[in-house]
């Protein structure tokens, strides 16, 4: 069974219109893992392109988790990595990063353990394999399955293919541009990033609100899900120019979940 992980963002949206045009081979589906906390801005996409997808043979499947609660896992952690700070002793630190697990690859997992049972198929070793849109520039974060039935394969890297040339590929093919992909009170944001959020009414008041409710989720500790740790309203997301100031470290994110 060959399934694509997608996320609706960039790498991984050039990998399904690969299939779907013949560049790559068939997928059995395209499966993706919603957070129910991405950008309005990747679901309108998601809207827009599902259903081409479907047409052209690549079928998507969505699946959800459980509970995607940033304030309260369930267990009185949260699953984000968010940023602390020690109330007693000011000591800076950052919450460990469970969300991807809990929001995506479980309900992932759990479907796709269900699929091969309705195809009378067990789980021996590689009877999946799962495309990962990682691009070249995102080497570093290729890693193997944990779970020996499912074998991870990278048809980007194959194709030696960075983020700049996927977007150039679907503007090649006349495809839309996908935005990046990422939950959007997400702590790795970067400064290009949080300017983009902060464009969507939607957004925005949603990472706002979630900062804001996740402040004494964990005493002694405040939690904030920008670096600076101060509330995400007091942050200053100006240009260096538009400061009038020059920066060489304002780039924009390599990106953790948005392939």
């Amino acid at each position: 069974m060959r399934v694509l992980s997608l996320g609706w963002g960039v790498q991984s949206f050039t990998l399904a219109a690969m299939s779907a045009l013949g560049e790559l081979e068939p997928v059995d589906f395209a499966i993706h893992g919603n957070t129910t906390h991405e950008s309005q801005l990747t679901y309108a996409f998601a809207r827009r392109w599902e259903p081409k997808l479907n047409q052209l043979g690549v079928k998507v499947v969505t699946v959800k988790p459980d509970r995607a609660d940033p304030l309260d896992n369930g267990y009185g952690h949260q699953d984000a990595p968010f940023f602390t700070k020690d109330t007693t002793n000011n000591e800076k630190g950052q919450g460990k990063r469970q969300c991807t697990t809990q929001w995506k690859i479980i309900p992932m997992r759990r479907y796709l353990s269900a699929e091969l049972k309705r195809r009378n198929l067990t789980k021996t070793p590689g009877v999946i394999e799962q495309w990962i849109g990682i691009s070249l520039d995102e080497y570093q974060r290729m890693h193997d399955s944990d779970v020996k039935y499912i074998t991870h394969r990278w048809p980007l890297i194959e194709k030696h293919m960075t983020r700049k040339d996927c977007e150039m590929w679907l503007l090649a093919h006349n495809l839309e541009v996908p935005s990046r992909s990422a939950c959007t009170f997400c702590p790795f944001h970067n400064t290009s990033e949080w300017r983009r959020i902060k464009r969507n009414k939607a957004d925005w008041r949603e990472a706002v609100t979630v900062d804001t409710a996740i402040r004494k989720a964990r005493p002694p500790y405040d939690l904030f899900v920008h670096p600076s740790r101060k509330p995400l309203i007091e942050v200053d997301f100006r240009t260096e120019q538009e400061k009038g100031q020059l920066s060489l470290w304002d780039n924009e994110c390599a990106g953790i979940c948005g392939v």
